[in-house]
């Protein structure tokens, strides 16, 4: 959530918020006195969050960084766990930043130092100074380069610190390859204290995540490509143990010791990777991602792990109730770098985390490794929803590499994937009796051949590649909690193995795979599986060996050729482009001798390489000589491009210019045809299509673009518009007869194939009755609301709406205020919602839920306005809310 606006309502007036993020672990060395609550005029503000630090009770504070007409600060606010208004700040100190402020990293007698995790800095002035704790990531990077900036600008360059160092920001780098050190070769030395052991308040920090900006050359990045081809020449393989384990709580607290999952081993592992699924079930937690629950089962996990042993926490991610946590060895901490950790939401429209997945990625010694945890799609008949969860999963969740010329990291580019999670497929063509009778007789291996997953994995229809251990647990889903009986409710839930880990990658073996029945709160039970993997461990002096070869050889290339290449093709075509509908067409750039950096590059007097529509992947990297790379180039009209491209405004054209350093340009022409879609459209131009748009002709569907949205008396049509658009009408109607009572309306996501069907059905006008789930033709109405270029409650009157959000008279006032199309579907929607909301029981629909999924859908700020803070929102939800509460005819 974006707390810049909490802290703007704090300062005087003229005072601007321009970043915002959180502190952990806030220790003030020094008191100071009273503080004036708004000291700075005409102000602009970065902020950060953070914890208080060991020693003092641990509390977040939002730190602010302030500029005014009298200089710079940093604002500290204590405030309430959800930051919406004002009232839920309040102003601590202030730190002006003037001589002798500084800001130095510090290290905690608790702190272990892993690249890639949570930082701790000293930000001190003349009169005051106080440790924090800052979160590892972007935001944190931001907004601490920005400190550095300012300080610079008000005494020079000295004052942000590392140890005595300046401190700016970047990421970490694996080596230094001016120098030909091995990985890790420099690292600190690092006591590591009894204090250590278990502690929750252990956080490691990275120290590399704030060093200078790095200067990637085509040199250091040839050199980093050469060394990983000669991986085996200079490393060997040595085994860790690694612990990974599943558990759907059900929204439960912690109320019982974990020990029996995690402590099931007399030999400790090295590794702990441990995820959850429906960590909190309330809608603050679904619509928020904010839950008290995160440090309950946090702490829950720390305090089970493994005794004889001393770990420290690397990173923990979570999205709304899916979180993971990974832990390692103390002794083994300076051997992990480059952590980044990733969320993907999958839940309805692909956005909501309701479902989806988190992920933690790292370098372990030498070995890159990737642990994800999702919870996909529920029910028994859903498994290619779960299909494809797990594909959207794969190709949406990518990882910022330190070097910026490189492209980022997806999931299938680690030497080691370990996929844990509440994966939810079923066990399917047997009744509930025969699997009981099949679990008592423990025939696993029999059972096994109704699971879901074993069958979609034998049709690579997902989790390709992927290997799963032998299940000898009987099923871990669905249980009455509190006991060991399976599903006494009305539903009778069909056992099933929910709960499932799998991997990926070379020089592994799993020890063991269980689930833990003595773990009773939820209606899922835990599962574990112990790994030994094979972690390559660089040879020092053989590294140094080949890091001076290369470097040699590439001393010969210094005054070689211009560097070319050859293109597989030039020119591309794309036939019959649908909205929302990924295209791709690939070629191959080929090397010559000499090592080349290639990148596309913008076009005279534009901002980007490509058009909004366009997408080339990887779009710059480097070839080594000989080499080649296959490049992607994706098309993929979306609600930003289709208003344009649907009234003929713009095409599907644009020219690509391929650069290389230190070499020539080649260029590349992308042409394509689009298929005009009602997705993109206009209301008011919609109800005067009575024919399907791919029906109509480019002029007629361009004279009706241009039609204005509110006609003088003298300009009607001679043709009456319809009351709304006909396509809004056939999903709404389709909705209203079959899916009234339907469970989990608007929440359960539904097929990408079926809402394909759904739009050529509507743009082609070839059914009576659209195709597809309930739930794929609830998504298609709202990604509909979505595309509109104006909403339904026109962008104009959005102040006025956000203002009356509490004001029904006055509310309906606005409504009627609208143009006669937009009322009419305003009209409509809510008519229908209504509808739901009397089938509450059967459908689990409620006031609220509708509100938060319609209120910023049918009200949407304007054009250039900032995206809507948690404030905004809560009032559109509001406003909507309103009218779905009356039973009265509408205004």
């Amino acid at each position: 959530m974006d707390q810049s606006v909490v802290i703007q309502e704090t300062l005087a007036e003229g005072a601007t918020c321009r970043i915002v993020s959180f502190a952990s672990g806030l220790r003030p060395l020094r008191a100071t006195g009273p503080v004036s609550p708004r000291p700075f005029l005409d102000a602009e503000l970065k902020a950060v969050q953070g914890l208080l630090s060991a020693g003092e009770p641990r509390g977040s504070r939002l730190l602010g960084l302030v500029e005014t007409r009298r200089g710079l600060a940093i604002h500290v606010y204590t405030h309430r766990r959800m930051a919406i208004e004002a009232e839920d700040v309040c102003l601590e100190k202030v730190i002006p930043i003037t001589e002798g402020f500084a800001v130095e990293e510090v290290v905690i007698d608790t702190d272990l130092h892993v690249l890639g995790c949570d930082v701790t800095v000293l930000i001190s002035s003349e009169d005051d100074e106080f440790t924090v704790q800052l979160p590892f990531g972007s935001h944190t990077r931001a907004f601490l380069r920005e400190v550095s900036r300012c300080r610079e600008e008000v005494v020079g360059s000295e004052g942000v610190k590392q140890n005595g160092k300046k401190l700016v920001v970047t990421q970490n780098r694996s080596y230094d390859s001016t120098d030909g050190s091995a990985p890790g070769q420099n690292k600190p030395k690092l006591e590591v204290t009894t204090e250590m052991v278990r502690s929750s308040s252990i956080m490691v920090s990275d120290k590399a995540s704030i060093l200078s900006e790095p200067k990637f050359g085509l040199r250091d990045t040839i050199v980093k490509s050469q060394l990983l081809q000669q991986e085996d020449s200079y490393t060997y393989i040595q085994n860790f143990r690694f612990f990974v384990g599943t558990y759907n709580v059900n929204g439960q607290s912690p109320k019982e010791s974990l020990q029996p999952w995690l402590r099931c081993d007399a030999e400790p592992p090295d590794i702990y990777c441990v995820g959850f699924q429906e960590l909190d079930l309330s809608k603050e937690a679904f619509f928020f991602n904010d839950t008290p629950k995160e440090e309950e089962w946090f702490k829950a996990v720390t305090d089970s792990l493994h005794p004889d042993v001393k770990y420290a926490k690397v990173k923990l991610v979570r999205l709304v109730g899916i979180m993971l946590l990974l832990y390692v060895k103390a002794e083994l901490a300076l051997n992990i770098a480059e952590v980044e950790a990733e969320t993907v939401g999958t839940g309805i429209m692909g956005r909501m985390g309701n479902k989806g997945g988190v992920a933690i990625r790292f370098k372990f010694h030498n070995t890159s490794v990737c642990i994800v945890n999702s919870h996909l799609a529920a029910h028994m008949e859903e498994y290619e929803r779960r299909n494809q969860d797990f594909k959207d999963i794969c190709s949406r969740m990518q990882f910022c590499q330190s070097d910026p010329d490189l492209p980022p990291l997806t999931i299938g580019k680690h030497d080691v994937i370990l996929w844990l999670g509440d994966l939810n497929y079923r066990l399917e063509d047997l009744d509930v009796a025969k699997v009981k009778q099949l679990v008592d007789e423990k025939a696993f291996l029999e059972l096994c051949r109704y699971d879901q997953l074993k069958r979609q994995m034998d049709a690579n229809a997902a989790f390709e590649g992927f290997t799963e251990g032998e299940i000898s647990f009987q099923p871990t889903y669905k249980y009455d909690a509190g006991c060991d009986e399976w599903d006494t409710s009305e539903k009778c839930r069909i056992p099933a193995w929910c709960d499932r880990i799998l991997w990926k990658g070379r020089n592994v073996t799993q020890l063991s795979y269980r689930s833990h029945m003595a773990l009773k709160l939820s209606d899922h039970k835990p599962v574990s599986s112990v790994f030994e993997i094979g972690v390559k461990v660089v040879d020092k002096e053989l590294y140094r060996k080949a890091f001076e070869e290369i470097v040699r050889s590439l001393d010969k290339l210094e005054n070689a050729n211009i560097p070319s290449v050859t293109l597989s093709q030039r020119e591309f075509h794309f036939e019959d482009v649908k909205y929302m509908q990924l295209q791709v067409a690939r070629f191959t750039i080929r090397n010559g001798q000499v090592p080349c950096q290639f990148e596309f590059i913008s076009k005279p007097d534009e901002e980007s390489y490509c058009k909004e529509w366009l997408i080339a992947n990887p779009s710059k990297g480097f070839l080594l000589s000989d080499a080649e790379v296959t490049i992607e180039l994706e098309v993929f009209v979306n609600k930003s491009t289709a208003t344009c491209l649907n009234s003929g405004e713009e095409k599907l054209e644009d020219i690509l210019v391929l650069h290389l350093n230190r070499g020539k340009d080649y260029f590349l022409s992308v042409t394509g045809n689009y298929l005009p879609s009602c997705f993109g459209s206009p209301i008011h131009t919609l109800c005067h299509m009575r024919e399907p748009i791919q029906d109509m002709s480019p002029e007629s569907i361009w004279k009706l673009t241009l039609m204005p949205l509110e006609m003088s008396d003298d300009a009607v049509p001679a043709e009456k518009p319809m009351d709304i658009p006909k396509e809004l009408w056939m999903m709404v109607d389709h909705l209203y007869r079959n899916a009234s009572q339907q469970e989990d309306l608007f929440q359960q996501p539904g097929l990408r194939s079926e809402f394909e069907q759904i739009r050529d059905c509507l743009d082609k006008g070839m059914h009576d009755t659209l195709l597809g789930s309930n739930h794929s033709v609830a998504e298609a109405l709202l990604l509909f609301l979505e595309s509109l270029p104006e909403p339904v409650i026109c962008s104009r009157f959005y102040s006025s709406c956000l203002e009356s959000a509490n004001n029904y008279p006055q509310s309906c006032q606005i409504i009627s205020n609208l143009p006669a199309c937009h009322k009419n579907v305003f009209d409509y929607l809510v008519a229908f919602l209504r509808e739901l909301l009397k089938n509450s029981g059967k459908n689990h629909l409620d006031v609220n839920i509708l509100a938060s999924i319609f209120g910023g859908l049918l009200l949407r700020p304007p054009p250039g306005h900032p995206p809507p803070d948690i404030t905004e929102k809560s009032k559109a939800q509001q406003f909507i809310h309103q009218f779905l509460l009356r039973e009265d005819n509408l205004p």
